[in-house]
């Protein structure tokens, strides 16, 4: 039972980075249709930003540090997503091909850069000192970090379904969605609203870019690979465009690996795969995407 503690709570807290990873790639694609290979660079750029605030601005391991950090990371990764999709996206918007060849671009020079500027060596994150304490639940010792990458998931969950639904932007935003050129002949500029949606996705990957950096024990270019492809199986599985689907996807990728790896060892990234698959023939839109007319 201890063991069963355990595993799941920190396959959740595995699987809200998913999330913090693919809920920009859920609201970007989904929202906007723009299908952006380079949502892996806005994760490392927000990881960077984070190292930088933390050794080179506070020159500390306090908590205050690192939060600051944390969301200077994101802003600093949504300016960066807001700089492409202004230079280039919105020149591309209907052009899936070209969305995916320019985005693939950008990623790898980006990479490129950072990896002659920083080296892809890790380069160490400071974290505040409660990072290596556990808490006792039951007989199961769980990692304090492990709740912050939840309760910040779920922060931001709450965020993205308050905007969507509750604010004059996010009414933007859908019926743009439904009908750009309607909304466009009504006065309203959907372009600046699309522009916040890249934005708020940017923010999302360069806050867990920072978190991620803690959870994998410090920075590297090379870190946008691997996590970039869960969150792009993360958007299938949960379906395009819903943020609460890509949530329960994420929880339910981040146990499963958990669980196989601790009793199949090396076997999680295979199951994974399967379920992507299991879910593509049973329910092509993913499990809360919609059927497209």
């Amino acid at each position: 039972m201890d063991t069963f503690v355990l595993i799941s709570i920190t396959g959740v807290g595995l699987g809200a980075l998913y999330f913090l990873v693919a809920s920009g790639l859920s609201l970007i694609y989904g929202l906007m249709g723009v299908l952006n290979f380079a949502h892996g660079t806005f994760l490392v750029v927000g990881a960077f930003v984070g190292l930088w605030m933390s050794t080179q601005v506070f020159h500390t391991n306090s908590t205050f540090a690192f939060i600051v950090s944390m969301i200077v990371g994101g802003i600093g990764a949504g300016i960066f997503a807001l700089i492409m999709e202004q230079l280039l996206i919105t020149r591309l918007y209907n052009r899936h091909i070209d969305q995916a060849l320019v985005t693939v671009g950008v990623a790898l020079v980006v990479g490129a850069v950072l990896g002659g500027w920083f080296t892809n060596d890790l380069r160490l994150l400071p974290t505040p000192p409660w990072f290596i304490n556990t808490v006792t639940i039951g007989k199961a010792f769980i990692p304090v970090d492990r709740f912050l990458y939840i309760l910040t998931a779920l922060a931001l969950l709450g965020i993205f379904v308050g905007i969507l639904k509750f604010t004059r932007i996010g009414l933007i935003i859908r019926a743009g969605v439904e009908n750009r050129t309607m909304v466009t002949a009504l006065g309203i500029n959907v372009k600046r609203a699309f522009s916040a949606v890249f934005f708020l996705g940017g923010f999302a990957a360069g806050v867990g870019g920072v978190l991620i950096a803690a959870y994998q024990g410090g920075v590297t270019p090379l870190m946008a690979g691997s996590w970039l492809i869960y969150g792009f199986i993360v958007v299938v599985i949960g379906g395009m465009g819903s943020i609460g689907g890509s949530a329960v996807a994420a929880l339910l990728i981040g146990i499963t690996k958990q669980f196989v790896n601790y009793y199949i060892p090396g076997l999680g990234d295979f199951v994974v795969v399967i379920l992507l698959v299991a879910v593509l023939l049973v329910r092509p839109q993913g499990l809360f995407g919609k059927v497209s007319a």
